[in-house]
């Protein structure tokens, strides 16, 4: 199969759909990998690296998106990206459809098959290429949240640990899945006083063992939020429900009451924000201000560290990726966990959630593929 790759276009993405190790892996399995130029910049790769491992360099991504079969990319198409898309292609992405209709009627036009990566499935019922970038997220919204404190940028003036003698921040994790947990990991370990909040009572038991005390774990309840929120120095929006959209559970009526100069970071940005006042923001201009609260709602927060980035996803990616360029959509076919990332395939929305959301109609791919 002839895999293209072009170049991330999104304000300050820097990540790279392949690796060069990840097209060696390719290109061993008897692939064709086409990459345009300049796509691994971002991680320090060039041209060379990836022609050393047998990648063919075209010019631009017109190029790539007309002569591959399947496009391998990072972050959802972005408008003059859709566009190139046909039927036929495979389109292998984040792709984040519940809050982005725009997108997903470009998707639905192009008659693409588009898999996504956040709602690929594995035996043990966990989302393996949305996790590790949650990792990533997680411990990044607690650097981001540390800037957003500062005072010269409108927070507080707070120091996450604190000194001896004085109070370190008090941070509320909304959320206690893969982001909750990477952003309590990294909050107790500069020293701040930690709570998670979860509906699961599980969940909850598991990260009070994980932690060994050192967080606060509370029920997530109309009453815990507000109690929690109110009080807190930083907001971490960590809540998932795979495809749909995000729950509100912060309301605009609820920053008033809310410490003048705390932070919101909404991790929970690409399928909506769990936060109603949230809204996607960039590395280029990430906060705003509402009511006297900073929000940090950058919709691609591992763009900022991409050699990292890259390199996890990759490691996640690869098996599947492979898997469609040996069988093309009978891997979707004949494998559930990939059959759970299909979302729009030739015109279809096949992933019910999304639909839902968007409030259009929902084809099962038993449907859809008739």
């Amino acid at each position: 199969m002839k895999v293209g790759v072009p170049k991330e276009i999104k304000t300050h993405e820097y990540r790279v759909g392949l690796t060069p190790g990840a097209v060696r892996e390719y290109v061993a399995a008897g692939h064709s990998v086409l990459v345009e130029a300049g796509a691994g910049a971002g991680i320090g790769a060039t041209d060379d690296n990836y022609r050393k491992v047998g990648a063919v360099i075209l010019d631009s991504a017109r190029d790539v998106f007309a002569k591959s079969e399947m496009i391998v990319k990072v972050k959802e198409p972005q408008p003059s990206e859709w566009r190139q898309l046909r039927e036929n292609q495979i389109l292998f992405t984040y792709l984040h459809l519940a809050p982005d209709p725009d997108q997903a009627r470009g998707l639905i036009k192009s008659g693409c098959t588009a898999i996504a990566y956040e709602t690929v499935t594995d035996a043990h019922g966990g989302l393996p290429l949305l996790a590790p970038m949650s990792e990533v997220a997680g411990r990044l919204a607690i650097e981001a949240a540390g800037a957003a404190l500062k005072r010269y940028a409108g927070g507080r003036g707070l120091l996450i640990g604190g000194v001896p003698g004085v109070q370190p921040a008090r941070i509320v994790v909304i959320g206690g899945g893969v982001v909750g947990t990477h952003a309590a990991r990294m909050a107790v370990g500069l020293g701040a006083e930690v709570t998670i909040l979860d509906r699961s009572i599980p969940r909850l038991r598991g990260l009070d063992e994980l932690f060994e005390g050192r967080v606060r774990t509370k029920l997530s309840t109309i009453d815990s939020v507000e109690e929690e929120v109110f009080a807190a120095d930083v907001v971490i929006g960590a809540v998932l429900v795979p495809g749909a959209s995000a729950p509100k559970l912060v309301s605009r009526g609820m920053l008033s009451a809310m410490r003048k100069g705390s932070v919101i970071v909404d991790v929970a940005i690409d399928q909506g924000g769990c936060f109603e006042t949230s809204r996607p923001t960039t590395h280029a201009d990430p906060t705003y201000e509402i009511d006297g609260v900073i929000h940090y709602c950058v919709a691609n927060m591992p763009g900022a560290v991409p050699l990292t980035s890259s390199q996890a996803l990759n490691n996640a990616t690869l098996p599947f990726g492979l898997a469609l360029a040996n069988n093309g959509f009978s891997a979707v076919l004949e494998n559930p966990h990939l059959r759970a990332g299909l979302n729009v395939y030739r015109g279809r929305l096949t992933y019910q959630a999304v639909a839902e959301s968007l409030g259009l109609p929902f084809s099962p791919i038993e449907q859809a593929a008739a």
